[in-house]
């Protein structure tokens, strides 16, 4: 385990967790020890009472070692309450296949899909082109809500809802997902489950008052839909597709990721999430990603996949795949979708199992998540790889039945 998570970067103070355990250990023997006194002290009462004897010296005991017990475990539950945080702060173990590595530079492509556009002008970015066609607002988006949050207007609305109801189509008749709307706001120990919390809760956003906090992610109310449930075999693999609005601070600097819509304090997103044997997730793993590929496809936009090495794992998974796309204003990849085997890390802490047939035992689902994909981004693929001389930019045909049978987007008269 310690050489597994040194693969990830990830430092653990092993000594401390040993004196932690130890002393737990030492608190647990004590209580159950005095527990097993008790017990004894009420069997002689009993008997003294029995023979008509007066059992007073024997009750005094009895009450002093109850306040003793009392005390010890106060200790105990606080000593578990240290050990639970420190054990919730340790991210999942790699999956032996991932490759070994320090960042993002040592991820390793596995594919490409189409060519990038050719351009006889200069491709412009993406901001460019939305405020010139009207349909980015970033100065009513900051006049609103401050930075990183974009009005859209006209047909960059329809172009975002078009392509909502779009994946959710794909995802739910042909790759047969169950579409589920959750909450936008959860509990916190739903951000436990999924791993949000405790590590990070600096990148939250707290509703004030309440111990609820915006989702950052629809894969952590709906991974927690079967929490503290125990599943049927026969019922396996669950498949649940769902959009939501997505909430994160984003902390710190990303250079030209300030600019535009790449990354925002709200976005939205069509989120896909598995739940699986053990036998059997991985296969279902390299099925999400095709189902999440399959968005650009039709859309007719280049992109690869890449593996992620051990050092650019998310908290919770085991293996990841990233979905990239090629944006020509931008000159460079950009992760459009994040596709996640989380093994059993997720379903141990929100304590999601399944029964096997015959059986009478219990285990552990796998659980995974994917962006199917972030849409927020995605029009931004579609405003740069569809960009034509004149400004305007094309609707990718199979977009055309959702936004009323409009073929371009072209500057306001």
């Amino acid at each position: 385990m310690k050489e597994r998570l040194t693969s990830r970067g990830v430092q653990i103070d092993w000594d401390a967790f040993t004196e932690l355990d130890r002393q737990r250990l030492e608190l647990l023997q004590e209580v159950e020890g005095l527990r097993n006194q008790q017990n004894k002290l009420s069997d002689e009462i009993a008997e003294v009472k029995r023979r008509g004897e007066d059992p007073g010296d024997l009750i005094r005991q009895v009450r002093e070692l109850s306040q003793r017990l009392k005390d010890l475990e106060k200790a105990l539950r606080e000593k578990e309450g240290e050990l639970r945080a420190f054990l919730l702060r340790i991210p999942n173990l790699p999956h032996e296949s991932v490759p070994k590595g320090s960042g993002p530079e040592e991820n390793v492509e596995i594919r490409r899909w189409g060519e990038p556009p050719q351009f006889d002008f200069e491709p412009r970015p993406h901001w460019e082109i939305g405020e010139r066609l009207g349909i980015l607002d970033f100065r009513c988006g900051a006049k609103l809500a401050g930075s990183r949050f974009t009005l859209y207007r006209g047909l960059g609305a329809l172009l975002e809802r078009a392509l909502i109801n779009f994946m959710l189509d794909l995802h739910t008749r042909e790759h047969g997902y169950i579409e589920v709307l959750p909450p936008f706001m959860v509990k916190r120990e739903v951000m436990e489950g999924t791993g949000q919390l405790p590590k990070f809760e600096e990148d939250l956003f707290k509703i004030e008052g309440l111990e609820l906090f915006l989702i950052p992610t629809a894969e952590v109310p709906v991974t927690n839909i079967h929490r503290d449930e125990i599943l049927e075999e026969d019922d396996l693999p669950l498949k649940y597709v769902s959009y939501t609005p997505c909430f994160r601070k984003e902390a710190g600097s990303y250079g030209k990721d300030v600019r535009g819509i790449i990354r925002q304090h709200q976005f939205n997103k069509v989120e896909l999430v598995k739940f699986t044997t053990p036998e059997t997730s991985y296969e279902e793993l390299e099925s999400m990603v095709r189902d999440a590929e399959e968005v650009l496809r039709r859309l007719g936009i280049h992109y690869r996949v890449v593996e992620l090495c051990t050092g650019d794992l998310g908290f919770s998974a085991a293996k990841t795949y990233d979905i990239e796309v090629w944006l020509p204003g931008l000159g460079e990849y950009k992760e459009i979708s994040s596709c996640s085997n989380c093994e059993d890390f997720q379903a141990r802490r929100a304590s999601i199992r399944f029964r096997r047939r015959g059986k009478k035992g219990t285990e552990l689902v796998h659980t995974l998540n994917g962006s199917g994909i972030a849409v927020g981004r995605t029009v931004v693929a579609i405003l740069e790889n569809y960009q034509q001389p004149d400004g305007s930019v094309l609707i990718p045909e199979v977009l055309r039945p959702y936004m009323g049978g409009i073929e371009r987007i072209g500057p306001p008269e």
